[in-house]
């Protein structure tokens, strides 16, 4: 998703290829030659193939700059802002398993949270409420892309209807309403 919401952001066209991930065609040869990790998404750009969503946004935020910015131009925001995708991208497992992106983008209803999983929400909850100003839409004054990315695990406990502090509620939807992500969700989904 993140990929798909700053190649939009950057202004770039680009091609769309599905990969079967339920049968496992990242492993196929004419993907995993070219994804160096042999995981979805892989960018390919001229000759150049790179995986793993937060190193093609550094990549497009590096190398296209674009009119809106995928990253804080101050460089302590910037490295939170990469801390921020990483750790979401490599802890809270618990969340991830319990609610995954079939709550999100097929409006699946799952069965309420095990213990580990309040857990991570907790921690979830205590790191975004620390990180996000009262009162504010963006994690660093303005959008960038780590605001996308933790929408989203947000988005996995508050489309399911699970209980979410109101303030981080309120920026998770926020953060879905903009243009990108909304062409993200309204994307047609093989039926589950």
């Amino acid at each position: 998703m993140s990929v798909f919401v700053a190649l939009h952001e950057q202004g770039l066209s680009f091609e769309i290829q599905t990969v079967d991930l339920a049968l496992k065609a990242q492993h196929e040869p004419g993907y995993a030659t070219r994804s160096l990790t042999r995981r979805v998404p892989t960018l390919v750009h001229g000759g150049f193939a790179l995986s793993e969503s937060s190193a093609i946004t550094e990549y497009l935020h590096e190398v296209f700059g674009g009119a809106v910015p995928l990253y804080p131009a101050e460089p302590q925001q910037r490295a939170r802002a990469r801390q921020v995708q990483a750790w979401l991208r490599s802890d809270l497992m618990p969340i991830r398993q319990e609610r995954s992106t079939e709550v999100v983008f097929y409006g699946a209803r799952k069965p309420a949270l095990s213990i580990e999983a309040q857990a991570a929400a907790h921690k979830l909850f205590a790191a975004a409420e620390g990180l996000l100003p009262v009162g504010a839409e963006h994690l660093f004054g303005t959008w960038s892309i780590a605001d996308v990315d933790l929408a989203l695990m947000l988005n996995r406990l508050v489309l399911n209807g699970d209980a979410v502090p109101e303030r981080l509620a309120h920026y998770a939807r926020h953060q879905w309403q903009r243009p990108s992500v909304q062409q993200w969700v309204q994307q047609r989904r093989p039926p589950l």
